[in-house]
């Protein structure tokens, strides 16, 4: 250490030293009182200030003589005091350099998962509607799933980007900051190296602490990081909260990699190895488990199919944040932190993968009994479609957290009452994959149990028909679900609504087809002459009635895809109007030889093709049929 002068261990020395000392005695002195060396402006003064400190330091080292020790130590007592001042001073004039907008602003601070505009594809704007399952939790207490239509008011919201992070540590996501100017750092080293080096490390630690402490509330309040409590959080509507989950993960990459790294690196620059863990401790440890009680919260509060892709954001984030928090958490002092962290994010993964299997229960458990009109896309359909294509812009988060089989299904049970799945040839794919086919095989058997409820046998099918073929192109509009769905279940899939789609053309055109054949038609005799015209009147009429009726009923049922109903009406056309036309070619004569042929000939081939295109449009009353001239 240095001294006065040169001449070291002359008594003047010391006397001169504890005259500099006891001058600012703020005790004693007016002056001192008013006044702050570190703050005068006079690098001198402050110089020789420390090195009074230094030589009655040293002068206390280096004697046994008890009275001298005794009235050195009161010397040095009062200039701690007097350090701990300025200490103060100087660390509450340094706390208001922090500017949190630009930070939270800050893309680089994203590091491997910056933020980028969510890909989500909205839930459509339904009636709500409620199913509920049991579910264990990790008590094995019973849980209730509710599988509600949210909105879509805020399903594009950001979310973290899908990339794949790397496993190793990426150092750039760290940005340190002068939280105090690198001037004050150098007066700051030197009060905390004399107050350490005299024994008062508590206090200069303590005064330190709380400064800094402060500091740091300042910054969280800053940041939009308050206080709640567990309770308090799960107590929110899930709207606030997922407003809140948004923006704490914009600011704990903020806490993480600028305030505790700058932090720490303030600590280590001020006290050198002596006390920076404990003082860095001190600072940050009440503000850690602050900003983790949020995500602590969500792990642990009751699930329901909404928060899953919040929770896997708020998953990811930790997971992007753990390498930054393993170099700035790497003391035993701040290993629990550390631990805690770790904790949040596995219970974050658990609470991920019982959503994903409570969701599936859900689905097969959905209750509503009441048709949809029209045998249209029911709302059930569209929310686990527009869940799963939402669930593969996670897989590669989820990849890693679903690493088991679905529970159920993996074989066929012949039993009509649950749902099967044959994964004969589905080998190799991944657990989250079979996951997804299994939720949508889950779906297909809770739609098939709907469309029993349809009185009307052909609309059954339609329904059935334009729910599968909804799946099917859901699938194919992502590119992310395809990969994980594939090929071999699309396939399987489309082979089930083209089947539903053959199964109505039977239910329904089969007997107006019967109509329109020869048979029952000739009496005996003559090939040429033995035609029965009230058999053929009759057959005329009902021709006519059935087509009617089914016109009348038909053009209110709905295909809402446009292709597939074009699909739909060409496939009846080329059945049902070559019949006709040929029909009516052999026969119209006998008829039109009679009396009212405009009673049978009613519609002419053309006014058939013409009602055709009043199929599967909706309607919400049936357009008239018209009449050939």
């Amino acid at each position: 250490m240095a001294t006065l002068d040169e001449n070291q261990g002359d008594g003047s020395d010391l006397e001169t030293a504890e005259k500099i000392i006891l001058r600012w005695d703020s005790t004693t002195s007016e002056e001192a009182k008013e006044n702050l060396i570190f703050q005068s402006g006079d690098r001198e003064e402050v110089d020789r200030y420390l090195r009074a400190v230094d030589e009655v330091q040293r002068h206390i080292s280096s004697v046994s003589i008890s009275d001298e020790v005794k009235a050195a130590s009161s010397t040095i007592q009062i200039a701690m005091a007097r350090l701990e001042d300025e200490l103060r001073s100087i660390l509450i004039s340094q706390t208001s350099t922090f500017e949190p907008d630009s930070l939270l602003l800050d893309s680089s601070l994203a590091s491997t998962s910056s933020f980028a505009s969510s890909s989500r594809t909205e839930f459509e704007d339904d009636n709500s509607l409620t199913a509920a399952c049991d579910g264990n939790n990790e008590d094995d207490e019973q849980q209730q799933v509710d599988l509600v239509l949210p909105d879509g008011s805020d399903s594009g919201s950001s979310r973290l980007s899908r990339s794949r992070r790397s496993n190793s540590k990426s150092t750039s996501s760290i940005r340190e900051i002068d939280l105090v100017s690198p001037e004050a750092v150098s007066d700051l080293r030197s009060i905390a190296q004399r107050m350490i080096g005299a024994g008062y490390s508590r206090e200069c630690v303590q005064v330190y602490g709380n400064v800094r402490k402060s500091a740091m509330e300042t910054i969280f309040k800053q940041l939009g990081i308050v206080k709640l409590g567990i309770g308090d959080v799960q107590r929110l509507d899930w709207e606030a909260v997922e407003v809140k989950i948004r923006r704490w993960i914009r600011a704990a990459k903020v806490c993480v990699r600028v305030v505790f790294a700058s932090e720490k690196r303030l600590c280590e620059q001020i006290f050198e190895g002596t006390m920076e863990e404990t003082c860095f401790m001190e600072i940050v440890k009440g503000s850690a488990l602050q900003l983790f009680n949020f995500p602590e919260a969500i792990s642990i509060s009751r699930r329901s199919p909404e928060k899953l892709f919040k929770i896997l954001d708020l998953h990811d984030a930790l997971t992007d944040l753990l390498p930054d928090m393993e170099e700035i958490f790497d003391s035993s002092s701040s290993e629990s932190i550390l631990v805690q962290a770790t904790e949040i994010q596995s219970r974050l993964a658990e609470a991920a993968r019982g959503i994903l299997t409570e969701f599936e229960n859900a689905v097969f458990r959905e209750p509503s009994v009441v048709p949809v009109p029209g045998g249209t896309i029911h709302p059930l359909t569209r929310y686990v479609m527009n869940y799963l294509n939402l669930i593969s812009d996670y897989k590669e988060t989820l990849v890693d957290l679903i690493m088991t089989k679905p529970c159920r299904g993996l074989k066929c049970t012949n039993d009509p009452n649950n749902p099967d799945m044959d994964i004969s040839q589905l080998e190799g794919m991944s657990p989250l994959a079979l996951h997804m086919i299994w939720t949508m095989v889950m779906l297909q058997f809770n739609l098939e149990e709907k469309s029993l409820h349809y009185k009307d046998e052909p609309l059954s099918h339609i329904f059935v028909m334009n729910n599968v073929h909804y799946i099917v192109q859901k699938v194919k509009s992502s590119p992310e679900l395809m990969e994980l769905i594939g090929d071999k279940y699309l396939r399987k899939l489309t082979g089930i609504f083209r089947h539903a789609a053959t199964k109505y053309q039977r239910a329904t055109w089969v007997r107006v087809l019967n109509s329109l054949r020869d048979e029952g038609l000739h009496v005996s005799g003559s090939f040429s002459s033995g035609v029965s015209k009230s058999a053929l009147r009759e057959r005329f009429k009902a021709f006519n009635t059935m087509f009617e009726e089914v016109h009348r009923i038909q053009s209110t049922w709905s295909v809402p895809d446009t292709q597939l109903r074009e699909e739909l009406r060409i496939s009846l056309s080329e059945h049902l109007i070559p019949a006709y036309r040929s029909f009516l070619g052999r026969f119209r004569g006998h008829i039109e030889s009679g009396r009212h042929p405009e009673n049978y000939l009613k519609y002419s081939v053309e006014n058939l093709e013409t009602a055709v295109l009043d199929f599967f449009e909706g309607y919400t009353t049936a357009p008239h049929l018209r009449r050939s001239q």
